[in-house]
């Protein structure tokens, strides 16, 4: 029996998790659930899994979710503080990291510090701090096992390997529901069509990350620390289906791919399995439906946001925090259609030229590089009269 807390509960991957956890209730129990707004759901969920706290960070939040649950055996917490002294708690064996954005650093270094496992969804943690959360890791002798089913696939495709053997990695990337559109179209596109992915069923900010290849950006960032790699030892192709998640390229030229039906069950269950494969009744893969699978080179000219990730990636230092911030900011603007979507790139850019750099920052140096970087990305989106809020 494996005790789970499960940050970010009440968004796509937190929700997901629990229903892996309800198909198996022999093997898994929810320790603590955390949300942010969302209290409806995350009262819900907890009436439900009836954990032993739920944490909601929001504040204004605490009074709602404390009535609800008065008459049940469940301790109510609120605030970044509560949380980060929750994960910490002897009860709980591994913590999913789920929260989106910068919001789920704190959380995973404090569960890091507190010796948990961590079945980390949130790879912002890792584009932001990754040189720092994993030298933590590797103190505390925490296991960091990743739940992106990109990094999933590569941590299944180097069980039993030798890390030197490995030449390169290869992400795959869908390519988003504008795959093979060029900036003409692109210029005109909503919210409401960036966030219709052909294949996978995600939240919002990850839906539009994955349009605009941001996504793909932020995860070689986060591959490089979750894997130790050297920079050009990641690689991204274009497979629209979705099928081979990715793959790992050895140094006798041989490649190893990991495969399976796009479902973000799978490897949430993996990850929070590990070291133990667990039977479920998931639709299997059929090579019958999938007579071709196909391959392109990314168009880092029209998709700029990825050739803007491997800037900062290799400018390494404070920069890819500087990128997220950014990031995040006009992503919540594009999401209320109040900034163009090739704009968003801009932006992006703009932002990073003025964040002074740091090539060796400390976590207070992160969290002011964030800061920074939201100011000058909403001036940039107010000059051009698109207020976010």
């Amino acid at each position: 029996m494996k005790r789970l807390a499960i940050l970010g509960s009440t968004g796509s991957v937190g929700t997901q998790a629990l229903e892996v956890v309800a198909a198996h209730p022999e093997l898994f129990e929810v320790e603590v659930l955390s949300a942010h707004n969302n209290a409806t759901l995350l009262i819900e969920q907890a009436k439900k899994f009836k954990p032993n706290a739920v944490v909601v960070t929001n504040e204004a939040k605490y009074k709602e979710v404390k009535e609800a649950l008065l008459m049940l055996p469940i301790k109510v917490f609120a605030g970044q503080q509560a949380l980060n002294d929750v994960v910490q708690w002897g009860t709980v064996d591994t913590v999913l990291g789920a929260i989106v954005g910068f919001a789920g650093l704190h959380s995973i270094l404090a569960a890091i510090e507190g010796g948990k496992r961590i079945a980390l969804a949130n790879k912002e943690t890792l584009v932001v701090a990754g040189e720092l959360v994993m030298q933590r890791a590797a103190e505390k002798k925490v296991a960091i096992i990743p739940v992106d089913s990109e990094h999933s696939a590569i941590f299944q495709c180097l069980v039993g390997e030798d890390m030197s053997k490995v030449e390169k990695m290869i992400l795959t990337a869908s390519g988003g529901p504008f795959l093979g559109r060029k900036p003409n179209y692109l210029v005109n596109v909503k919210a409401s069509h960036a966030l219709q992915h052909p294949n996978w069923n995600m939240g919002a900010k990850i839906s539009i990350d994955s349009a605009t290849l941001m996504n793909k950006g932020l995860e070689i960032i986060e591959a490089k620390w979750l894997f130790g790699l050297d920079n050009d030892q990641i690689d991204v192709v274009i497979h629209s289906q979705s099928v081979i998640h990715s793959m790992v390229q050895f140094t006798d030229g041989s490649i190893k791919a990991q495969m399976g039906l796009p479902d973000m069950k799978l490897p949430i269950q993996y990850a929070i399995a590990f070291p133990h494969r667990v039977h479920n009744d998931y639709k299997r893969l059929d090579f019958k439906d999938f007579p071709k699978l196909t391959f392109e080179p990314a168009d880092y000219k029209t998709f700029r946001n990825l050739a803007i990730a491997k800037e900062a990636l290799y400018r390494g230092g404070n920069a890819p925090c500087v990128l997220n911030a950014a990031n995040e900011m006009v992503v919540h603007a594009f999401l209320q259609n109040k900034v163009g979507f090739l704009e968003m790139s801009d932006m992006i850019e703009k932002t990073m030229e003025m964040v002074p750099f740091i090539e060796h920052p400390t976590i207070e140096d992160y969290q002011q590089t964030d800061v920074e970087a939201r100011e000058y990305a909403a001036e940039f989106l107010k000059k051009s009269q698109m207020l976010i809020y």
